[in-house]
């Protein structure tokens, strides 16, 4: 493969202003919307011709590749399965504020936006998840409070396999008061919870909506709920009073889906 090979320096990590991203699946998303990676580093031994093909595709964009032991994989993905290769990017941002607003504004009348709201969801694995369903079914955009949320780190891109670099995430400085203005601007909002009367079933997804999902264990804070225009619950037949935040977030979303799309048969 033609990989420079390196011996670690006792405390290296990933090269100044950058982010590592592991992982098969990540690092193909970066390839395939045409961000290159500075550096890429691939473990030495059999893992480079297993990835000969994704390692090519990088160095023809431009990265610089490298061979490292695997310790040194080890250490940068912190116990996270990087499956022998580690890109190093510029950090994914949130999208600002006032973008959400320009959106909203200009929305394509024949296609009613559909919104996932984050509250309180600060565990990285449950983020990526989220942010998978939430590309997976279509979503419009994913908004976070700018406290109580997790950030877009090398782990959320891990777990949302591609999805953190497609799905416009919005940081909101004051949940609420974001919620008043979806609201003033046509835009439902449904949120979780597990006392709810009505059922996510009975409830109408086909217009503008903006689906609201509360922490594990906490729920939504007293002010995102009270900024709801209806609160639902999953019907639950088993034992268990509740379902992890990311699961109950894909049966939500393509709940929608499913309503959606017969809607556009009819």
């Amino acid at each position: 493969m033609g990989m420079k090979k390196r011996s670690p320096r006792r405390g290296e990590g990933a090269p100044g202003g950058l982010e590592s991203v592991f992982g098969v699946h990540a690092v193909r998303a970066l390839l395939e919307r045409g961000e290159i990676p500075r550096e890429l580093w691939v473990q030495e031994g059999s893992a480079g011709a297993r990835l000969a093909e994704l390692v090519e595709s990088a160095r023809q964009g431009g990265a610089r590749v490298q061979a490292r032991p695997r310790d040194d994989l080890e250490r940068l993905a912190q116990g996270a399965a990087h499956q022998g290769i580690v890109a190093f990017t510029t950090p994914l941002a949130f999208e600002a504020e006032a973008t959400l607003w320009w959106r909203l504004d200009n929305w394509a009348q024949a296609t009613p936006p559909l919104l996932l709201v984050l509250d309180g969801i600060t565990d990285v694995h449950n983020f990526g998840a989220c942010l998978r369903s939430a590309d997976a079914a279509g979503v419009h955009g994913v908004i976070v409070p700018k406290d109580k949320a997790a950030p877009l780190n090398a782990a959320v891109r891990k777990v949302a396999c591609g999805a953190a670099e497609t799905v416009p995430v919005y940081q909101v400085t004051n949940l609420a008061r974001a919620m008043a203005r979806l609201k003033a601007g046509g835009v439902w909002i449904t949120g979780t919870a597990g006392e709810a009367k009505a059922s996510l079933f009975d409830t109408d997804f086909t217009g503008p909506v903006a689906l609201v999902m509360g922490a594990e264990g906490k729920g939504m804070r007293r002010l995102t709920r009270e900024a709801c225009d209806t609160l639902v619950k999953l019907p639950m037949a088993g034992s268990v009073s509740s379902l992890n935040v990311s699961v109950a977030t894909g049966i939500c979303l393509f709940e929608a889906v499913r309503q959606r799309c017969l809607a556009s048969r009819g």
